[in-house]
């Protein structure tokens, strides 16, 4: 009978949910999309999905607590409950942070999409679960400070052993509060020229002229000298031509004077007249 009523106390959740589903689809969901806020949008995909899990957690833990009698059992049961609600509370704060970025700061004051989105979104969704875990483990009553302190005897032979992960992910950091480029940015880094592609916690890709993909570590890329290509507002070129020595002034005016009328037929050409000599 037991078994029998656990079964059903399942189904009744899956039930559940598909109705919620349903009702979200076909009503929740045309009413927010015909308001022009945008803030209803957002808190619709963060909830959505995060509290048909915890129903379905929910239910679950009800039906295995009509089955489990010895206390022990119990008590992992409620502690894996415990946990697993805590970090559905992190998806959602993880979802809503992901979301509000997105909108209110995915594009600059020009219309432009901002290109450091990527990397300020998972630096801060990887900040928004280490403090979800964190609580998770302290609700269970796991000594947070023992645990740090633990890791902290065992932090400096590791700290040495990823001393290059570290610097890569403040070389990350570097990147994203000193902006010598971004995403989309023509650059060379020492003498390899390309296009950046993606930079992230690890490395900054980028592609060359060949379409092949050029992986640096972070912390080689701030410390070497970067030449931002794309932020340039023009560049010179110097062409050296020769002439060969029976070549007649005459010959040579009519040399100055097709090389002075070539930028009138090339766009983006800065044309003046002391930038030929002779």
């Amino acid at each position: 009978e037991d078994w029998g009523i656990s079964i059903l106390i399942i189904l009744g959740t899956i039930v559940l949910m598909k109705l919620i589903s349903f009702f979200s689809r076909k009503v929740l969901n045309p009413f927010i999309t015909r308001t022009n806020n945008r803030l209803d949008d957002i808190i619709y995909y963060s909830l959505e999905s995060p509290v048909k899990f915890a129903i379905m957690l929910l239910g679950i833990w009800i039906a295995i607590h009509r089955l489990v009698s010895p206390d022990s059992f119990v008590k992992v049961i409620d502690n894996a409950y415990k946990i697993l609600i805590i970090l559905d509370i992190t998806w959602i704060f993880a979802r809503l942070s992901s979301s509000l970025l997105q909108i209110y700061w995915g594009r600059q004051s020009d219309g432009q999409n901002n290109k450091m989105m990527p990397i300020i979104r998972r630096t801060i969704l990887v900040i928004v679960w280490i403090i979800g875990l964190v609580m998770a483990l302290s609700n269970i009553g796991v000594n947070i400070g023992a645990l740090l302190g633990t890791l902290g005897i065992g932090g400096i032979a590791f700290a040495l052993a990823a001393q290059d992960t570290v610097k890569n992910v403040f070389g990350a950091f570097t990147i994203l509060t000193d902006k010598p480029f971004n995403i989309g940015d023509t650059i060379r880094v020492d003498h390899i020229e390309g296009t950046v592609i993606d930079v992230g916690v690890r490395s900054t890709k980028i592609m060359d002229y060949n379409k092949r993909i050029i992986t640096f570590p972070n912390y080689k890329v701030t410390d070497a000298s970067i030449i931002n290509i794309s932020s340039e507002p023009m560049r010179r070129v110097v062409l050296k031509l020769g002439l060969t020595y029976n070549t007649t002034s005459e010959k040579m005016k009519e040399a100055l004077n097709i090389l002075k009328a070539i930028p009138k037929r090339i766009e983006n050409v800065s044309s003046k007249p002391s930038d030929t000599t002779a």
